[in-house]
């Protein structure tokens, strides 16, 4: 698969308030991607998040179904506008950043890791 580029705007922002009406509709349209290491996912996330450590995502992830909704959160929403912009370019979704990534949630939180893959450093992260 080849990369689009960026997106030339801003990617679009969700703010708490609104990432808490969806979930509270229980979309199915919906994904919450968390993008922090394992161990802070594991520590506290927003419910129904999947944990996608930004250090690990490859091409493999835009080959997979999205919803129709992807909403991305890091730890303060900086690392999150970068992998939502490029997930924006790449996917066939509405693809957003939640403000103030996880530091800024104030809604319910699960602990427990489901983690996809564990935190590898390593040089192939674009993140």
């Amino acid at each position: 698969m080849t990369l689009r580029p960026l997106t030339s705007g801003m990617v679009a922002e969700t703010t708490p308030d609104e990432l808490r009406e969806k979930l509270a509709d229980d979309d199915d349209d919906l994904a919450v991607v968390d993008i922090r290491d394992p161990s802070s996912y594991a520590s506290g996330h927003i419910p129904d998040s999947e944990n996608l450590p930004a250090a690990t995502l490859g091409p493999e992830v835009f080959d997979r179904e999205w919803p129709a909704e992807v909403v991305v959160s890091c730890y303060v929403g900086k690392s999150s506008k970068q992998v939502a912009s490029v997930l924006d370019s790449n996917v066939d979704a509405d693809v957003s950043s939640l403000r103030g990534g996880f530091d800024a949630w104030d809604g319910a939180v699960e602990d427990g890791s489901e983690s996809e893959g564990e935190a590898d450093l390593g040089p192939t992260s674009p993140f």
